[in-house]
């Protein structure tokens, strides 16, 4: 039997890059994954003449050439090759101020514009906005300070005190602190959903993190769905010259003398000196190992935490027989919520009949060979925050309910935006967190893993990257959406890059295990 240097469980998005950082310092590497395809959720399903997206609503940290994000830098040193198109607009978000008037505001990308056109819809707030970008920006250049390989606390005082002002505040706190009018706080709260945690308890350097990206770069798709990133970074592995098995399922890790040697699968036994499982920690400490090889630590943080899982999602996949410009569709995307209050918004996202949330999405608007001539692709994501909620659908509700919630979108679309999509549908699918949860193997659908909010944020998970990896001797370490970035794509491939990188200072060949 072959030895592998490591085992990279998992193709999702942590999982490919994982692999190939490894592979880039040398190490003999093989990735499994469970399906017969790569990337997870980055991936593709066909339905009809068309491809659908499972489920990138759009990519941040890409940039351009000219100006290229982190994901481009990544893309680049791995030598990866993707077609992007480019995103023209940040959101069009049709909602309620807190004042009770309606709101139905298109904010441009590019951060002058952004600001201006913000400026434009609330009067007198530029001065404030403009401190909140200055503020992006410390706090950016504070995290990849802190990020590196070793930090001075008397050098963030010195060059990045605002972020160890902001560090542990919440994203109203700070909206506030900077003398933001309520209606721009209401208009900027609009990506809320994108991390899946109110802006009462999302931290404002996550906030920052992202959103710094998504304006200043502008955000990003690739022209053949996520599939093209994934296909593309496997092809890359093996180029590398590193092994990738499909339809091989991690059943069990193998243990001997406490650390993790290895993982039995539906294929038979792999061996290596250390394993990389992009799965949930749930699943991989109470399901696929002895209960007496879980480190203390995850023990502790388990019980003292209580960790809520993430978004819950729902999608439904749209192929119309008609043109993006037959139908009067302009946005790319488009937030339809009942209040701009994230904290009362999220409330209502607990129970599926107060659920009035959707991201709209027309994949052609930016992407005109989304789908075949004449046509367009469009979806609708909503996302639930207690998985109680589905636990207590039977099996007799599920296809009644799912096509229920499905219509209420489509219904909600034509009222708040005046597009009536439903006698153009030639295609339709409809994915629930049960649809989720079954491909992803993840507990209730959640694809963000925990939730990134109050104290347990991007600061202090990444803050405790040493005693949550690098100082307990397993052999095995989590990656993925669970891990110290939380969120989505961008998040999950830059955790991939971390860990490996931890477990190549561990236990590659100049460690000292």
């Amino acid at each position: 039997m072959k030895k592998y240097d490591f085992i990279v469980v998992g193709s999702g998005c942590a999982g490919l890059a994982a692999s190939l950082e490894l592979l880039t310092k040398g190490h003999k590497v093989l990735m499994i994954e469970q399906h017969n395809i790569p990337g997870g959720a980055a991936s593709g399903f066909v339905r009809g003449r068309f491809e659908f997206e499972p489920s990138l609503h759009e990519l941040c940290s890409v940039g351009t050439p000219e100006n290229p994000g982190d994901v481009l830098k990544m893309m680049d040193r791995f030598g990866v090759k993707v077609k992007w198109n480019q995103i023209k607009d940040c959101f069009r978000i049709i909602s309620v101020y807190s004042d009770g008037s309606p709101m139905d505001v298109t904010l441009p990308a590019g951060k002058d514009a952004f600001i201006e056109k913000l400026n434009y819809y609330v009067p007198g707030c530029k001065d404030s906005i403009e401190n909140m970008f200055a503020l992006f920006d410390e706090v950016r250049r504070g995290l990849e300070y802190a990020g590196g390989d070793s930090y001075s606390v008397a050098v963030l005082m010195l060059k990045y005190l605002n972020l160890l002002k902001v560090g542990a505040q919440d994203c109203l706190t700070v909206f506030k602190a900077l003398g933001m009018p309520q209606k721009a706080i209401d208009i900027i709260s609009t990506y809320w959903s994108y991390l899946g945690v109110d802006m009462a308890h999302l931290s404002f350097p996550h906030y920052a993190s992202m959103v710094s990206s998504y304006v200043t770069l502008g955000a990003a798709i690739p022209s053949h769905t996520s599939h093209e990133i994934s296909v593309a970074m496997v092809e890359r592995i093996r180029e590398l010259g590193g092994d990738v098995i499909f339809n091989c399922r991690a059943e069990e890790f193998i243990f001997e003398d406490g650390k993790c040697k290895g993982v039995k699968t539906n294929l038979g036994e792999f061996r290596a000196d250390c394993v990389l499982a992009n799965i949930n920690p749930d699943l991989i400490y109470g399901n696929m190992m002895d209960k007496s090889f879980v480190p203390e630590r995850e023990k502790k943080l388990s019980a003292a935490r209580n960790r809520n899982m993430s978004a819950r999602m729902f999608t439904t996949y749209i192929g119309l027989n008609k043109s993006a410009e037959e139908l009067g569709i302009k946005d790319y995307s488009i937030f339809i919520s009942g209040t701009s209050d994230s904290v009362k918004e999220y409330e209502s996202l607990k129970k599926i009949d107060t659920n009035n949330y959707e991201i709209f999405l027309c994949y052609n608007v930016d992407n005109p060979e989304a789908s075949p001539e004449g046509t367009c692709i469009c979806s609708f994501t909503t996302f639930y925050a207690d998985g109680e909620e589905w636990s207590n659908v039977t099996d007799e509700e599920y296809y009644k309910l799912k096509t229920k919630i499905a219509k209420h979108f489509l219904d909600t679309l034509k009222e708040k935006a005046g597009l009536d999509l439903a006698p153009y549908i030639e295609e339709i699918s409809i994915a629930t967190p049960w649809t989720f949860a079954r491909y992803l193997n993840t507990p209730e659908g959640c694809v963000y893993g925990y939730e990134a909010s109050d104290w347990d944020n991007i600061i202090a998970r990444s803050m405790s990257l040493k005693s949550d990896y690098a100082d307990y001797d397993l052999g095995l370490l989590p990656i993925g959406a669970a891990g110290p970035r939380g969120d989505g794509y961008s998040s999950a491939y830059i955790t991939g890059m971390i860990v490996a990188g931890i477990a190549d200072k561990k236990y590659g060949k100049g460690g000292n295990n």
